[in-house]
């Protein structure tokens, strides 16, 4: 009888525990989506060819991507699924010579979305909103740069793309738009939320996020 009972705990513990980790599901899940958010990320970044946009490309980018990654929390039940995909898309960013800054932004907020959602319980739609406004701001990892290493950057970029355009960007981007621009990015996170919501409200309902 006692060995039934503790047979009966440690397959509950289990269970709890298999609840509570990753599987493979859940990691081909990150996979897929991170690759799709990636693509609309890059897509978007393509209008920085023109510096006029760049200081937009928080606010961009997000809402582009706003449709693939409210799917995605349709399916986020566990923590550590949109850490990854934060971490995923700032080792990409940084591969891709954007610095160290974009890395550190995707671990700092795609950690903090991911207990924004773990709070709400993965069907908190005010979770769900805040999270992905939050989420939004590993972008600012790639943008802290004309600001944090300012004279490095610019550098960089006048060997590629000519004075011209440098002095073009340093001019919209005056050192107090530094937190105009974080607040635009969590605005983006927020107005592709709800673009995503619309789109996918079927998906929402399915997934009982409130």
């Amino acid at each position: 009888m006692e060995f039934n009972q503790n047979l009966n705990k440690d397959m509950n513990g289990n269970r709890s525990t298999n609840k509570e980790t990753l599987q493979a599901k859940d990691l081909i899940n990150v996979g897929i989506f991170t690759a799709i958010y990636f693509v609309l990320f890059f897509a978007g970044m393509i209008l920085g060819y023109l510096p006029v946009f760049i200081p937009l490309l928080g606010f961009v980018c997000p809402v582009l991507c706003g449709i693939p990654f409210m799917l995605y929390l349709t399916k986020v039940k566990k923590f550590g699924m949109v850490s990854l995909t934060g971490i995923i898309l700032g080792l990409l960013n940084m591969l891709m010579g954007s610095g160290i800054l974009v890395l550190i932004s995707g671990v700092l907020f795609g950690v903090a979305a991911d207990l924004i959602l773990r709070a709400g319980k993965y069907q908190s739609w005010k979770c769900t909103l805040f999270g992905s406004g939050i989420f939004a701001l590993w972008i600012m990892g790639f943008i802290s740069r004309m600001f944090l290493t300012r004279t490095e950057y610019f550098e960089s970029l006048a060997s590629s793309y000519g004075q011209e355009y440098v002095d073009t960007l340093m001019s919209y981007t005056p050192g107090w738009m530094f937190p105009v621009l974080f607040a635009l990015t969590f605005a983006g996170g927020i107005v592709g939320a709800l673009l995503g919501r619309g789109v996918l409200k079927k998906h929402f309902e399915r997934a009982g996020i409130a």
